[in-house]
C-alpha cells in the first residue's frame, strides 16, 4: 500500500478535541451518582464505561462522533467489540499510554487494543 493510498489521520487537535468533549460529559454523568470532585474514580469509571460502549459497539463516543473521527479496528476497519473497547477506555484513563505516539500517531491505547482513528465517513 502506498502512502497516496492510505486514509488520512485526524489532527492530534482533533481527537484532543473529541476526547475533551467526552471527558466533560462524563464528568457530568459521573455527577449523577458522586461527586467528581471528591471521587476521583467516578469520572475515569464512567469514561471506561463509554469507551466500552460507544467505541466497543459503534467505533465513536459522543465527542468522536462530534469531531467526526471514529476508532475502528486496525485490521478489519469495524468497530472492535467489547472487550477492546474496555481495554483501550482502561489505558485512555491511565494517560500515559495515550501520550506515547508513533509515526502513525498510534498511541500505546490504540496499540494494544488493536485500533486506529481516522475520519468517519
Amino acid at each position: 500500500m502506498t502512502d497516496a493510498s492510505l486514509p488520512a489521520v485526524p489532527s492530534l487537535a482533533r481527537r484532543f478535541g473529541a476526547l475533551l468533549l467526552d471527558w466533560m460529559l462524563c464528568v457530568l454523568a459521573a455527577g449523577l451518582f458522586a461527586d467528581p470532585m471528591r471521587d476521583g474514580w467516578a469520572a475515569p469509571l464512567v469514561l471506561v464505561a463509554v469507551y466500552t460502549f460507544f467505541v466497543g459497539i459503534f467505533g465513536q463516543t459522543p465527542g468522536m462522533r462530534l469531531a467526526k473521527i471514529t476508532c475502528l479496528g486496525v485490521d478489519t476497519g469495524q468497530p472492535v467489540g467489547l472487550f477492546r473497547g474496555a481495554l483501550r477506555g482502561v489505558l485512555l484513563a491511565l494517560v500515559v499510554p495515550a501520550l506515547i505516539m508513533d509515526g502513525e500517531r498510534r498511541g500505546l491505547h490504540d496499540r494494544a487494543a488493536g485500533t486506529v482513528i481516522r475520519p468517519a465517513a
